[in-house]
This record gives structure tokens, sequence and C-alpha cells, in this order.
């Protein structure tokens, strides 16, 4: 013990030196969580739609208004011609076009039936996607409202009406940042963390003092839990930093869950991505190289955790590599604990699978590390 504490010692003096390790560790965090969340919003609005209008008439300008004030859509062109309104799709002013035909109205009165065209601007799929379901549905609900508005109560018996009541669980409110800054927030203690403890062994055998370690009676698991213990606390504050402070002063998010559940995953993850860390860390030979292999599997972590897209709708490939990736696995509990209020017993699978990683990333780490390299 007093070994390990020794080292303790030189590891938080070393990091307390390097001030340009500082702001990696805790303002960068902050920064990150306060912008990330507002730029990571899958909500689509603002939707440029050029509508090309040669009807004229009380149901066709009706319907313009009822998709401008929806708050989804901004015309960007009045009255033009379709050849006008395609040439602002092809310079991005525009991402969708909606041609109202010649005798709209008359033709809805007369044959009870008429047809639009919508053109979409498909380079972005996922605008592309969202916004045409945003306009076919508005379009759906004008339909609906003019049939309502043709039938005669004093002729008809009346219109069966079927009332929906709807309720939003764990989010209410629908509020996005709900979903995305749990996510976010494990994200960054996952690249913070895993990405300093990578270059830490590496760090002492740039500046000569792993010699100097080499030559003491300090065994191998002394070494590696006095380099792991350290960014394990460090981890641990940058967490509550941002759960207790961030999420919950400026985005409104208090945990339905019980802390101790949140912290008590948070411990073994911490221990599952430090030791992937130092994994690392043993294979580089230099600082550049553990940035490299840092960044590959940062980059990984990112896309395959299912933060932006949901692991349900990648293909089976994907699915197995996301599995095999811990950061999927701590937003999945970051969100069940935070939104859901899930304990212990909820999230059973995630820390068998996390004590797996943990046990494979710090054994294949000690095995790896040698006192005679440096």
């Amino acid at each position: 013990m007093r070994t390990i504490l020794i080292l303790l010692r030189k590891e938080f003096r070393q990091i307390f030196r390097n001030k340009a390790l500082l702001p990696l560790l805790f303002i960068m965090p902050t920064i990150q969580l306060l912008i990330l969340p507002q730029a990571a919003d899958y909500e689509v609005k603002n939707i440029n739609i050029a509508i090309v209008d040669h009807d004229h008439s009380a149901y066709s300008t009706r319907l313009v208004s009822k998709i401008t004030s929806s708050g989804y859509f901004r015309r960007v062109a009045s009255n033009g011609s379709f050849k006008e309104a395609l040439e602002l799709i092809k310079v991005d002013k525009a991402d969708l076009i909606l041609e109202i035909p010649v005798n709209f109205e008359k033709n809805l009165v007369r044959e009870n039936e008429e047809k639009v065209f919508i053109a979409v601007n498909a380079i972005n799929g996922s605008k592309a996607g969202l916004g045409g379901n945003y306009l076919t549905q508005i379009i759906r609900d004008f339909n609906g409202e003019i049939r309502l508005d043709w039938i005669q109560p004093e002729r008809y018996n009346p219109v069966p009406r079927l009332d929906v009541v709807a309720i939003n669980w764990y989010n209410p409110l629908m509020n996005y940042n709900y979903f995305m800054v749990p996510g976010i927030l494990a994200l960054l203690v996952t690249m913070v963390v895993g990405y300093v403890s990578s270059l830490n062994i590496v760090k002492e055998k740039e500046i000569g003092t792993i010699e100097q370690i080499n030559v003491t009676p300090i065994r191998k698991h002394h070494f590696i839990i006095g380099k792991l213990l350290p960014f394990l606390i460090l981890g641990t504050f940058i967490f509550t930093f941002g759960i207790g402070i961030v999420s919950t002063l400026i985005y409104g998010i208090i945990p339905k869950g019980s802390l101790l559940v949140l912290y008590g995953f948070l411990f073994l993850y911490l221990f599952a991505i430090l030791g992937f860390g130092l994994l690392i860390s043993t294979y580089a030979d230099n600082q550049q190289q553990a940035m490299s292999i840092s960044f590959f599997f940062v980059m990984i972590f990112t896309l395959m955790s299912g933060l932006f897209t949901p692991i349900e709708s990648m293909p089976e490939w994907a699915k197995i590599v996301a599995r095999c990736t811990p950061v999927s696995y701590f937003i999945e509990v970051m969100r069940m604990v935070v939104l859901k209020g899930s304990g212990f017993a909820d999230i059973k699978r995630q820390i068998v699978a996390i004590i797996i990683f943990g046990i494979i990333y710090n054994g294949w780490a000690i095995l790896n590390y040698k006192k005679t390299s440096g």
C-alpha cells in the first residue's frame, strides 16, 4: 500500500505540473458538453421550401399558410416557375419544392381528388427524409380539414371521431437534450480519460523515468495500479462536474435513478477504459504512436456507440462491432438510469459486459508490460 501511495503522489505531481494537460482534463469537457448537445440535434427545422402555386385559390393559399406556419419550413421563393425553383435546389438555396397545379381547388371540389408534386433535394438523406415526411403529414392534415369542411351536419349523421390521448414516457416534453447530454457525457469521459491514460507509460519512456522505475523493486501490478488510480479519480471528478453541475444547472437534467447505480457502473467503466488506454501505451514506443492508435479507436467508439445512430438500425456486422465497444454499454446505462430510473437489476447485462472488458484490458496490460523494456 505504501508503494502505491508513493506512485500516486508521483503521478499527481506530474499531472498538475503539466500546464497543457490541465485544460484537456477540465476545460475541454466542459466546453464540449455545453456546445455538442446544442449542435447534435436530430430535429430538423428551418427547411427551405420553394412553393410554386399555379392556382392562387383560397384552398392553395390555405395550404401554403399551413405549411409556412408549421415552424418546420421557411419559404424561399414565391410564385415562379418550377424551372426557377429547381435552380434553387441546384444552388442549395432550397431543400424541397411543392408545386400546386392549376385548377387545384376546382378539381378538389368537383372531382373530389387532386395531386400535388413534391421534389426533394436528397443529397442530405436525413434532412430530405424528415422534410418530406413533415410536408406529407401537413398535406394529409390539410386534406382531413377540407374533407370535414364538405360535410354538412344538418344532412348527415355526426361524423365519428376518435380522440387520441398520448403520453411521452421518460421525456414528457420531448426535449432532445435529455437524450443527448447523458450520451455525450459518457463519450467525453471516454475520450478524455482513455486518451490521456494511453499517453502515460509512453511519456515515462520518452523522458527516461521508466528506466529508473525498472531498477526498483516495484512490481508490474503496482506500477499499473499507480498509473490507473489517478485517472480513475480524475475521471470521477469530470463525471461529477458534468452530471452534477453542467447537466443540472444548464440543461435541467436531474437523474431519475440512484446516484449509487450511476457511480457504481462508472467505476467499473473507468476500470475498463483505463485498462484499454494503458494497454495502448504498452504497445506504443512514443506519444505520437499512442495518439494515433487512440484516435483510431476513439473514432470507432464514437461512431459505433449508438450515440448518433441507434444500434438496432445498424447491419448485423455493425451490431457485433458495437457490442464489442465498451462505450456503447456506458451510454445505454447513462440513458437508462438518468431518464428511466433503472436500477442494478435492470443493467445486469451491461455490468457483466463491462467487467469482462475490464478484466481483459487490464490483464492484457499487466502481462504486456515488461520492466526490462524502456
